[in-house]
Parts: structure tokens; C-alpha cells; sequence
């Protein structure tokens, strides 16, 4: 029978004996995710592509928490699996995997090539579906009816709206995520685990670099809110998706973008 009785606030939010893996967790938009879960009480790993990057992220995320970083590229498949088997080397269960890894290619359509659908896509796309499938044993060993293994995507509002940067392969990397993100969802939920994803608009990271130099004061100026991204904004989304506040909560795509591409026009 399901738990109806009436839970604190301090509870809803409460991440404490969960475990973590956050890819892409050593900078930007994962990092972010990651203090949050860490401060909530979770133990989290990240993952990055370089070893330096992830020794980095360790000794800063080490402040909020219990985490430890693991380099793995996770554009290969086989480098997927490696990381699920060190992430289950210390627990059967993992109770929240945030797909954050991901590459953006810029390129006038003239000049755009081949190799930026494949480096992106791999990355983008085929990473979250390898990992969700290589990790689902453990994801349902943590899962219940109450209280269900999470998957967050982190998809991007490029796959809402169209952006005037020539990004062809990642908003159409992101688009399919979105999707992927709710047949998965669809797929998992009597398994006892949900699917979602943020779909976050502009953000302080290395991706986004040039974006906000270059434009970020008038990006700012047409968001509804009127103001980018920051750093508590995406921490909050993702502990509430992973926490009980969000166990309710599958197939659906949340825009973090201060109503950018939901609401806003002429961006």
C-alpha cells in the first residue's frame, strides 16, 4: 500500500543514502547538478573525458559532500560500460543517473561536416541510451513504488525552439533525447523508474562561453525574467527530480531558460 502520510519539507528534498552518477559533472551544467545533489545529502560521482578535469572537480565538489570522479569517454560505447561496471563496483543500487555529457558543433551549413553528426550524436544520444541500459539493473534494485530510481536527460531549449546559431547536429541531437526521453519513460515507469529531462537555456559554461560574450546581455533582455541562468537554478531542478518532491514525475520535459523559449520572442 502506498505511503500517504504526510511528508516534511525537509523530507521532500532530502537526498540522504542516495547514490549518484552525474556525466559530465566537472564543470557547467553538471557540476552544477552535482553540488545540488551533494548538498541534498547524496553520494555522487561524476565523470569526465579528462583525468585532469575530474581530479579538479573532486578536490572542488569534496566541500559539499561524498563524491568521487571517474575519466571515461563517454562517445565510445565500450568506455559506457566501463564506467557503469566501476560505478556498481561499490553498490549494487544506484538511485539517480543524470545524462549531462554532451558537444555542441557550430558551422554554417555550407561548411558543416560529416564528422559533427557522428561526434555529436554519439555523445548526445547514443551515451544516455548506452548508460540507461547498461545501469537499469541497478537503477530497479534502488527503485520502489513510492520512491523510484531517477534519470534525468539534460536536453537544452535548442530542441523547443530554434536558435540563430547554426547548430544543426546538437538541436537535432537534443530534439531526439527529448524523445527518447519520454519512451523511456513510458518503458520504465512500472519498472519503478523515471525518466525526465531539463531542457536548460543559457548557462555560465565553457559551451556557452562565446554565446554570452557575445550576445548574453541580450539574451538576458528578451527572457521574460530578464536574466540568465545560474548556478542554484539548475542545482534546484535536478534535487527536485531526484527527490521525493519529484516522484511523481516521468516523460516530461522541464525548461530551465526564465521562459526563453517557452514564452519569449524574436531570441
Amino acid at each position: 500500500m502506498a505511503d500517504n502520510r504526510f511528508t516534511t519539507h525537509a523530507e521532500l528534498f532530502d537526498l540522504s543514502g542516495k547514490r549518484a552518477l552525474v556525466t559530465g559533472g566537472t564543470r557547467g551544467i553538471g557540476m552544477m547538478v552535482a553540488r545540488g545533489l551533494l548538498q541534498a545529502g547524496a553520494r555522487v560521482v561524476v565523470s569526465s573525458r579528462k583525468a585532469d578535469a575530474c581530479a579538479q572537480a573532486q578536490r572542488l565538489l569534496s566541500e559539499f559532500g561524498d563524491v568521487r570522479a571517474i575519466p571515461a569517454d563517454l562517445s565510445r560505447h565500450d568506455e559506457c560500460l566501463r564506467l557503469a561496471d566501476l560505478v556498481g563496483a561499490d553498490s549494487e543500487r544506484l538511485d539517480i543517473l543524470v545524462n549531462n555529457a554532451g558537444a555542441m558543433w557550430r558551422e554554417p551549413l555550407e561548411t558543416f561536416p560529416d564528422e559533427a553528426w557522428d561526434a555529436v550524436l554519439d555523445l548526445n544520444l547514443k551515451s544516455p541510451f548506452w548508460l540507461v541500459r547498461a545501469l537499469l539493473p541497478a537503477l530497479r534494485r534502488a527503485g520502489t513504488a513510492d520512491d523510484p530510481a531517477r534519470v534525468v536527460n539534460v536536453g537544452s531549449i535548442a530542441a523547443i525552439h530554434v536558435a540563430d546559431s547554426p547548430n544543426y547536429s546538437y538541436a537535432s541531437s537534443k530534439a531526439a533525447l527529448h524523445q527518447l526521453t519520454r519512451v523511456l519513460a513510458r518503458e520504465l515507469g512500472p519498472q519503478h523508474v523515471t525518466v525526465n529531462a531539463v531542457a536548460p537555456g543559457v548557462f555560465p559554461s565553457q559551451m556557452m562561453a562565446a554565446t554570452i560574450d557575445a550576445v548574453g546581455d541580450t539574451i538576458a533582455a528578451k527572457a521574460p525574467l530578464r536574466r540568465l541562468g545560474r548556478d542554484d537554478d539548475m542545482a534546484g531542478v535536478a534535487v527536485f527530480l531526484a527527490s521525493r518532491a519529484g516522484a511523481y514525475l516521468t516523460g516530461s520535459i522541464v525548461p530551465v531558460d526564465g521562459g526563453i523559449a517557452t514564452t519569449a520572442s524574436g531570441t
